[in-house]
């Protein structure tokens, strides 16, 4: 399941991108499966009365049907059972907000503002492609999975005490797809109808041509809304008034902008649920809102917030002695992150003109020294990105294409560049890290250009058809010039007017919604078993769809047709097959200048925390919004010393 992640050094707004994904799944994997059930029957063979198939019951699901707790399970591996409950935790947040309405396209929605809804079923930490009951007690479906049938907990209530029921399901699938983002009528394409069988039992029916593995995961993690809720509501009108959902947190306070605070119910149904033990365990949980990455840092050292995940080099590389660290008040620790490591760059915007030619492309990647950049500016912390699933063994693409991944790109061999079966996967070559204009990198840009018809003229400047070639980069974050600034510098002595377009981060999200950039930075965090979300990034169907992922306006047959094969592989292998021959079609088509990543969490927070782990986390999350905790007694300590 990809998302999107806040990208490494400086480039903080994707807080808010966070918020983007179809779905919003992965969102609710980051809160740890604090959400999840996993409390429910068996996986046993059984005869459906509606329809005479032989169907599986289960209490979970996953992509290529293996669970690893079962029905009776007590907790998740990876959490204390023991855990108190209360205290708070706060976090930050780049740019602002408007909204607490997260599925709809107007407003810029706050940070974890999904919390307020559960869904039929959601996934852990310690498990790919897995996910287990939450209002859904089991799910029935065939082993083809044309159709899944939900049996859904009685005992499931919303906020104000009124039963969660199908019907509400069967509405928040319509109006998802009637009035939500417009991704969602992508994303929910096959699904041919949703109904409600009784109070307690929903129906989904897929195309049995589309991605069918994919779309009962999808059905089980759409967001539940309130039908009654809306009855006297605009649903895509922004609001901040705290929706009805059924989940853990409500909201306690909001400042519009500036900072919200969620606050733990007491009269959660599901509390007591198995697979919560260990879970949760904040009282409130509070997000406090910066526009600049160095105020938010010093914001840090005094206080203003208690934990902080470091995604700019510099500071993690001069700045973390201050007094609070060197009294042990403030820990700082880097620990293993176990998933791909992401997909970051700057991102052609292939809708205009001047970025058809992969040639064109190149040149401009070219001209990115990350070399220099690492050395310069980033410590030696990062190392240089080159595929779309950066730091997987199984998933990126390495070397010539293997028999495998031929047998699958040769149905596109017309559409593709000749590169992707001559040549090995795509990687950036390197450059000199002692002098930002490299000239051999420069020189062959500079060829490649020439080649494409962009020529320099006697101004200096390169024309193609009585047109001058600029480029403008996105930017919304100040910290982020150091960064852009040099790599502008390497286009210039190409001979394009380039320059770095600086907005603040509520209007760089609406030029996003609305493709109004040449070239923009963005992350996604891949998931370790990728499928059908990755047509919201990749697929033609996304290219030109308002607020969609496919920021690089991306619409081609032979990368549609391997993201299909993803979807509907039969086996891991064949996913992984397949997913390394997209990457390596991705790479040839140049459609972004790969930056870097660390394959790290490099965090900070004052010591008021507990966690159920030591140096390793999870391997998909350190988990620290559900399944840590807070010590009053650690936190008393640091208030009679002075600290907080």
């Amino acid at each position: 399941m990809a998302l999107i992640r806040r990208a490494q050094d400086d480039k903080s707004r994707s807080d808010a991108k966070v918020r983007r994904e179809d779905r919003d799944r992965p969102l609710r994997l980051w809160l740890a499966g604090a959400l999840v059930t996993g409390l429910a029957l068996a996986a046993t063979f059984a005869s459906a009365q509606d329809t005479g198939e032989e169907t599986i019951t289960a209490h979970g699901v996953s992509s290529f049907g293996e669970l690893k707790y079962g029905p009776d399970f007590e907790h998740f591996d990876y959490v204390n059972p023991d855990a108190p409950k209360g205290g708070e935790f706060s976090t930050w947040a780049f740019g602002t907000f408007d909204s607490l309405t997260p599925y709809t396209l107007r407003g810029n929605p706050a940070a974890l503002s999904t919390v307020f809804y559960d869904s039929l079923m959601t996934g852990n930490l310690d498990e790919p492609d897995a996910m287990y009951g939450l209002v859904a007690e089991s799910v029935e479906y065939p082993e083809n999975r044309e159709w899944a049938i939900f049996n859904m907990r009685p005992e499931a209530t919303f906020r104000d005490g009124t039963p969660v029921t199908a019907s509400d399901v069967v509405f928040s699938y319509n109006i998802l797809v009637t009035e939500g983002r417009p991704s969602y009528r992508v994303s929910l394409k096959d699904f041919e109808s949703v109904e409600a069988l009784d109070d307690h039992r929903v129906k989904f029916t897929f195309n049995p041509d589309g991605p069918l593995r994919e779309l009962l995961m999808t059905a089980a993690g759409l967001p539940i809304l309130s039908e009654a809720y809306y009855a006297d509501r605009d649903f895509a009108e922004s609001s901040l008034e705290p929706p009805m959902g059924s989940g853990q947190y409500d909201l306690e306070s909001v400042d519009a902008g500036r900072s919200v605070t969620y606050v733990r119910r007491d009269d959660y149904w599901g509390k007591d649920l198995p697979v919560n033990v260990g879970q949760n365990n904040f009282d409130r949980i509070t997000i406090e809102y910066f526009a600049d990455y160095t105020t938010a840092f010093e914001a840090f050292k005094g206080g203003a917030y208690l934990f902080r995940q470091e995604y700019q080099s510099r500071i993690w590389a001069t700045s973390y002695n201050f007094p609070a660290v060197e009294n042990g008040w403030v820990e700082v620790e880097v620990l293993p992150d176990g998933r791909p490591s992401g997909t970051q760059g700057f991102w052609f915007n292939l809708r205009r003109d001047k970025f058809q030619d992969p040639r064109v492309r190149e040149a401009i990647g070219m001209a990115f020294n990350f070399q220099w950049s690492n050395e310069s500016l980033f410590y030696g912390l990062y190392n240089r990105t080159d595929s779309f699933f950066e730091n997987s063994d199984t998933l990126q693409a390495e070397g010539m294409p293997s028999e495998a991944e031929l047998e699958l790109l040769e149905p596109y061999r017309d559409q593709l560049p000749d590169s992707v079966f001559t040549e090995e996967a795509f990687s950036p070559a390197e450059s000199s890290s002692t002098e930002l204009a490299d000239r051999r990198a420069l020189r062959e840009a500079g060829r490649l250009l020439n080649e494409a018809g962009w020529e320099v003229g006697d101004d200096g400047f390169r024309y193609k058809d009585g047109e001058r070639f600029t480029i403008s980069v996105l930017n919304d974050s100040p910290s982020f010039d150091r960064i852009i600034n040099p790599y502008i510098e390497n286009l210039n002595r190409l001979g394009i007017q380039a320059d770095a377009t600086r907005v603040d981060a509520a209007e760089s999200l609406e030029r996003e919604k609305r493709f109004d950039y040449d070239i923009t930075t963005r992350r996604y965090a891949m998931s370790s078993t990728p499928g059908d979300e990755l047509r919201g990034v990749f697929g033609s169907d996304n290219a030109d769809v308002e607020g969609s992922n496919n920021v690089a306006g991306l619409a081609n047959e032979a990368v549609d047709g391997l993201i299909q094969r993803i979807a509907t592989a039969e086996s891991r292998e064949e996913l992984e097959v397949a997913t390394r021959a997209l990457d390596r079609v991705l790479r040839a088509l140049h459609i972004w200048v790969p930056q870097w990543y660390s394959g790290v969490h490099n965090i900070a927070y004052f010591d008021v925390f507990e966690r159920p782990y030591e140096d390793t986390p999870p391997r998909f999350g350190i988990g620290e919004i559900s399944i840590w905790w807070y010590s009053e007694e650690k936190a008393e300590a640091l208030r009679e010393a002075g600290a907080l």
